[in-house]
């Protein structure tokens, strides 16, 4: 490689790609990540300094994965913060209602500009038999996220929870936070402020609590889910080509893949902030646990779940109604969530399948609880309750209701176990892959604590033998490009 090709290549991490966002999994991040941190540790006593250092480099950060666009986020940040202002000096509910109105109403129509405009009028063609045009937009990485951040914000300085900050750099370093900015975890700002307000001094155990994290989020992402999500993408792009059995094994191991590309996600995402000294809680809380869906979506995406819930959920009555309201609640609620995660039917059904499976878990409680809790009771909760969420990751993932349909179909109607002995000869890697991942996700929370803090406690060439060790797994279990994680697109 010439002189040349090197300047270039570095030249390059500075200015947007087309099409490849700046992802936790690339060499160019962590180029950038370290020259960052460097100077994060010589400014990190000092407040003031320390928030418009990373605010900037969260604003670079947003630019390098959107290009022009990234000025969305201090203009949302501006006006934002204006409005909050107005909440908390009106005293008129009238009025405060229209100024809560107007903030959400504006950020609520930037990101269906960007994301839903031609879902609408895609769905206008279909249904009118018209033939509009569509647009070409350019959908920014993060939208979505930083905008129920904003919301909550917004509301919550409406319900009185919390106080608006008076420090606009405090608001935009909040909204712009990179750790947060391509997939979440979506942060409450009345978690997130005292963190920046104390500017506590970063401990080992957060330095190399956050290390592990790192670590361990890379594991499930570069080297779990990019690899067995080879297999799973040539079985989803055409069923038909493959035998029931196949197209089961693909939904199993999409079931794993998924977990591990978002969980990794979060796991270094909340890894990159804990070695910062910001405590952004967890997101994941070994969902395949779970026994009924309302557990599931208690251990899932937690940040989006509660934010549901709290903003959607509880919005519309909650449980402070009549029973059939409670349960139209839940069907309405999960079908925002499945629209929220991608402009596409698929998601909208996969959302309302998700809300009626939820109405059957709490209309049969009554009857359910009435059962001896014994293991043969906790294994047929767990067993239905994996499959009916496995079961609705197909339409998760499929393309067309078509492909979903053809996989379905042929689940059903051509599966063979006989399939069961080759397949494991033929993908022998993948399958101990698949096992690995669900025999870790079954283990205890404590267990893996005491792992975490084996790790923190250990001396530093042990961490360093572990992170090189993780290096060359990667290497080992590379797949010729970066790929992308699943959620930053919604």
């Amino acid at each position: 490689m010439s002189f040349r090709q090197i300047t270039e290549g570095i030249v390059a991490i500075f200015f947007p790609q087309a099409g490849e966002p700046l992802l936790f999994t690339t060499g160019a991040f962590w180029i950038l990540f370290i020259g960052f941190i460097l100077g994060f540790a010589f400014l990190c006593s000092r407040k003031t300094v320390m928030m418009a250092y990373v605010a900037a480099f969260s604003l670079f950060f947003f630019y390098r994965c959107n290009g022009f666009v990234f000025f969305l986020l201090p203009l949302t940040a501006i006006y934002d913060f204006y409005i909050a202002h107005q909440l908390a000096k009106c005293k008129d509910k009238k009025q405060r209602k229209l100024w809560l109105l107007l903030s959400i109403s504006l950020s609520i129509g930037i990101l269906a500009y960007f994301k839903y405009t031609n879902f609408f009028i895609n769905t206008w063609n279909e249904l009118f038999s018209t033939n509009f045009s569509l647009y070409k937009i350019f959908l920014p990485v993060g939208i979505s996220f930083y905008t129920f951040q904003t919301i909550s914000y917004v509301i919550d300085v409406y319900r009185e929870k919390i106080e608006p900050t008076d420090s606009l750099l405090q608001y935009l370093f909040y909204i712009s936070f990179f750790p947060l900015i391509l997939a979440g975890p979506i942060m409450r700002a009345a978690k997130f402020f005292p963190q920046i307000i104390e500017n506590k001094k970063i401990d080992r155990t957060m330095i190399y609590g956050g290390l592990w994290l790192i670590i361990l989020g890379i594991i499930k992402k570069a080297i779990f889910a990019d690899y067995i999500a080879q297999y799973n993408t040539w079985v989803f792009d055409d069923p038909l080509h493959y035998s029931g059995f196949e197209g089961f094994m693909a939904v199993i191991g999409y079931s794993a893949q998924i977990y591990c590309d978002f969980s990794g996600y979060s796991d270094i995402s909340i890894g990159l902030a804990s070695v910062m000294g910001f405590d952004l809680g967890i997101n994941f809380n070994f969902p395949y646990q779970a026994r009924n869906l309302s557990d599931f979506w208690r251990r899932w995406h937690i940040s989006l779940s509660t934010w549901m819930r709290d903003y959607i959920y509880i919005s519309l009555g909650g449980n402070r109604t009549e029973k059939y309201r409670i349960y139209l609640n839940n069907l309405i609620t999960m079908l925002v969530a499945g629209l929220w995660h991608g402009a596409s039917w698929m998601f909208v059904i996969w959302g309302g399948l998700h809300g009626i499976g939820l109405i059957i878990s709490k209309a049969t409680k009554q009857w359910t609880d009435k059962i001896p809790d014994v293991m043969a009771k906790r294994l047929a909760s767990w067993l239905l309750t994996f499959c009916f969420v496995s079961f609705l990751w197909i339409f998760f993932r499929a393309t067309t209701m078509q492909h979903c349909i053809d996989l379905i179909t042929h689940i059903a109607c051509d599966f063979d176990i006989e399939y069961a002995v080759p397949f494991f000869h033929a993908r022998k890697t993948w399958c101990f892959l698949i096992v690995i991942i669900f025999c870790l996700h079954a283990i205890r929370p404590a267990q893996y604590e005491k792992v975490k803090n084996w790790f923190i406690q250990t001396h530093w060439i042990v961490k360093t033998i572990i992170f090189l060790a993780v290096v060359q797994l990667v290497l080992q279990f590379s797949t010729g490009e970066v790929q992308p994680f699943i959620y930053f697109q919604f």
